[in-house]
């Protein structure tokens, strides 16, 4: 299949699509909305549609709790056609140094502050950041229905659940979940196996991929000194495909994630306008059947049985 950035990904059986790249704001941060608006702008104009938040990014900086929320609320404020253009994800749950509470009563309160940060009516996709085991899948599925119901939410996800946890929620849920938000990149591999991917595609879930260049680990230029010889070998298999297809090391990290059939999203997260705009080379970039396992091969550092 061909992905181009017209194509469009189902978010689950919410009714929502997202574009195949999105933007993450883990690193979003700052106080000049011109600047960040600048940032924001470089997204769209590789065609991006989800644009990823969260109550605790911008947690260990001046700013604080909430900055990255705050900060997206005055660019929007200023400049309001932007929110037109966007499918706006957030996340809550996490709340140092308690550290996890997905219990009825704090998620609707994180969901209400988002939502004031942010300046909006309606977040389109409300995430639970991480698991939450002291509170029941139950209570958890009901919340979410209920600011559904008010229309504060348009659809709801999780962020680093865990197969079984991912089914458990499922199963109580009183409308499908849309998505799951795992760490995933060619040095972040877990996914391909712990059951996680499958269980999304069992359940017919969009996956959201975080962090898919792993923390930068996979960007241009070669290794660091400090790098083990497991991103050396990541890095080479991947600068052989890039090498062959005209594009940067990135843009082929993109389209392994994006390659994989549960059609993950892979969420950029570069603040810099020119890397984000460079990303998308990733639709270009056609990887062959046998150069997607050497990547794989290398991340396992051991031959496939």
């Amino acid at each position: 299949m061909t992905i181009t950035a017209a194509t469009r990904i189902p978010l689950g059986r919410s009714g929502l699509e997202v574009a195949p790249l999105g933007w993450g704001m883990w690193r979003f941060a700052g106080t000049d909305p011109a600047t960040a608006q600048r940032r924001i702008e470089a997204a769209l104009d590789i065609g991006c549609t989800l644009f990823d938040t969260a109550d605790i990014y911008g947690y260990s900086t001046p700013e604080g709790f909430g900055a990255a929320e705050l900060l997206l609320g005055r660019v929007l404020h200023a400049v309001p056609a932007l929110r037109q253009r966007m499918l706006l994800a957030s996340k809550g749950g996490i709340f140092p140094p308690l550290p996890y509470d997905s219990s009825a009563s704090y998620l609707t309160q994180a969901c209400e502050k988002s939502l004031q940060r942010l300046g909006v009516d309606c977040i389109d996709l409300y995430q639970i950041h991480r698991p939450d085991v002291l509170t029941h899948p139950h209570e958890v599925a009901a919340t979410l229905e209920r600011l559904r119901q008010a229309g504060k939410i348009r659809a709801a996800g999780v962020s680093n659940y865990g197969a079984a946890q991912l089914d458990a929620l499922c199963a109580c849920m009183p409308f499908p979940l849309a998505s799951i938000q795992p760490e995933f990149s060619p040095l972040a591999i877990e996914p391909l196996s712990d059951g996680l991917l499958d269980a999304a595609m069992r359940h017919g879930l969009a996956v959201l991929a975080w962090s898919p260049l792993a923390q930068g680990r996979l960007g241009e230029g070669k290794p660091p000194a400090a790098a083990n010889e497991r991103s050396a070998a990541v890095c080479a298999a991947l600068d052989r495909i890039a090498a062959r297809a005209g594009v940067p090391r990135s843009a082929v990290a993109y389209a392994w994630v994006m390659a994989h059939p549960s059609r993950p999203v892979p969420l950029i997260g570069s603040q810099d306008p020119d890397r984000i705009r460079a990303a998308a080379a990733a639709y270009n970039v056609a990887i062959r059947r046998e150069e997607w396992y050497q990547v794989l091969e290398a991340a396992r550092g051991a031959p496939l049985p």
